[in-house]
């Protein structure tokens, strides 16, 4: 893998992918959602932990949503998978697949 040196904040993924950023969120909570070395972890001085991604992560997670939405039954599915907060998934349904 090469060498990270440029990461991205979710606010600024969620707007380059044009997606909702508590489904994002949701998704990279678990490291083994994408693969290892694409979602970074920082710990801050306000006791928070921060979730950056890398520009290949990015790309990653633009496959993965693409392969997602396939269809409506696939879309729901990856929701119900990947996102606990049903209010998150009730608004990402409403707008439907891409």
């Amino acid at each position: 893998m090469p060498k990270v040196t440029h990461l991205y904040a979710l606010e600024r993924v969620a707007q380059m992918l044009g997606e909702d950023l508590e489904m994002l969120e949701a998704i990279v909570s678990n490291d083994d959602n994408l693969s290892y070395g694409n979602i970074i972890s920082v710990d801050t001085a306000t006791d928070e932990n921060t979730k950056l991604i890398t520009a290949h992560g990015i790309e990653e997670l633009r496959d993965m949503l693409s392969d997602a939405r396939r269809s409506s039954e696939h879309w729901h599915g990856f929701l119900e998978d990947f996102v606990n907060d049903p209010d998150v998934i009730a608004r990402v349904k409403e707008n439907g697949p891409r």
